[in-house]
């Protein structure tokens, strides 16, 4: 019956059509718990989403990039406390911006100590993104640097906000994490995933490129229109992009990622494989930044993202790649449980004290959608009632 509860949850919202299509998924400890796909993969279309429904899961890639740094770190490759520039060059070049003079050209100094590894897994290196700073669209605009959204290297170049180790700032730190999985193991970022963790975790649709079957199973994205309606929009993440982005490349379905978080539930072991090693998950997923906080995300790019903070309030940590919530949620997540979450809407999170684990996807901008989120936190709900 309950889980009669997550359906009505999940049907009743596609049929309202307050989201695009939708797939939830979750787990505990002992398996599979639910699985479950509702509405269209493009409103006015007649195609039906399905569990296998691929979606472009965005920043649900950085969980997956820290895990194979963290790989490279147990096997010697990679350090987490030594300069990053040791193994990525191009780190060294990095300035922290100070504002701008009266002609409006960028005023920069060098950071007081070098970036690490830590720094770059853990959102401190002061790296940022354009969608929630206006200064770092200030200073694209100023000097020519390219967007993130364009997959060039020259939009790694961009500014720090802050000394490396001394905020929180949200950026393209995992995209520099994921350059140096590359240089650490001489294979492009996609061949590493492969190789070390989709084919070992069975996760044969997720991809940084779009193949004609995967694509054939793709949700559209959407965009949420002033009146609160839906828009088809039709885009799709380059395909030949300059580098793989370990912050936000990757297409996937939710089976695919939840065998993921099964694995970090299960201490780095799934299907008989230990993809990493229990002190490495117990270290992935306990606060790493010490005193620092983690801080809301104003947005500087309404139509990709609206204001986010998961739990306003609330003190909340950064691991190796996962926010943490240091209290239980209203929806019955405990404390330390670790999560986060995609541009397009997607969402996921691990209770290591519950032994339960969720992934929830729809294609749909802006992030932090409230109709959306408060969907993932019904649906979190329904399943924590459920077990």
């Amino acid at each position: 019956m309950v889980m009669n509860d997550i359906d009505l949850v999940l049907r009743q919202a596609a049929a309202l059509e307050l989201v695009p299509g939708l797939v939830g998924v979750a787990a505990t400890d002992r398996g599979v718990i639910y699985e479950g796909a509702f509405g269209v993969r493009e409103l006015g279309k007649s195609a039906r989403m399905t569990v296998d429904t691929v979606g472009y899961i965005a920043s649900m890639t950085k969980a997956l990039t820290g895990a194979a740094a963290m790989q490279l770190v147990e096997r010697g490759k990679l350090k987490l406390d030594s300069p990053a520039a040791e193994v990525v060059p191009a780190l060294a070049d990095a300035k922290v911006l100070m504002g701008f003079d009266a002609s409006g050209k960028p005023k920069l100094r060098p950071p007081k100590r070098p970036i690490t590894l830590r720094h770059l897994l853990t959102h401190t290196s002061g790296f940022g993104y354009e969608i929630w700073s206006t200064d770092i669209l200030r200073y694209n605009e100023a000097t020519g640097t390219p967007s993130i959204f364009t997959s060039k290297n020259g939009a790694l170049t961009a500014p720090l906000l802050c000394d490396p180790g001394e905020g929180w700032v949200y950026g393209i730190g995992i995209d520099w994490a994921g350059k140096m999985v590359e240089a650490a193991s001489g294979q492009d970022l996609g061949a590493f995933m492969k190789e070390n963790l989709f084919d070992p975790l069975g996760m044969n649709s997720t991809t940084f490129k779009l193949t004609d079957e995967i694509r054939s199973r793709r949700i559209s994205m959407h965009t949420r229109q002033p009146d609160g309606s839906l828009k088809v929009y039709p885009w799709e993440f380059d395909q030949n992009p300059e580098f793989l982005q370990g912050g936000g490349g990757l297409y996937g379905t939710m089976p695919d990622y939840l065998n993921f978080t099964r694995m970090i539930l299960h201490h780095g072991k799934f299907n008989g494989q230990q993809v990493l090693k229990p002190e490495t998950v117990a270290m992935m997923s306990q606060n790493q930044m010490g005193e620092i906080n983690v801080v809301g995300l104003k947005t500087a790019m309404p139509f990709y993202s609206n204001d986010a903070d998961f739990f306003p309030g609330m003190k909340q940590k950064w691991g190796l790649s996962f926010l943490i919530n240091t209290e239980t949620s209203p929806q019955g997540r405990s404390a330390g449980s670790i999560a986060w979450a995609g541009l397009s809407n997607c969402y996921f999170w691990i209770d290591p004290v519950k032994k339960v684990t969720g992934a929830f996807m729809t294609q749909m901008w802006p992030f932090f959608d409230h109709k959306a989120v408060r969907l993932f936190r019904e649906f979190e709900t329904a399943v924590y009632r459920a077990v």
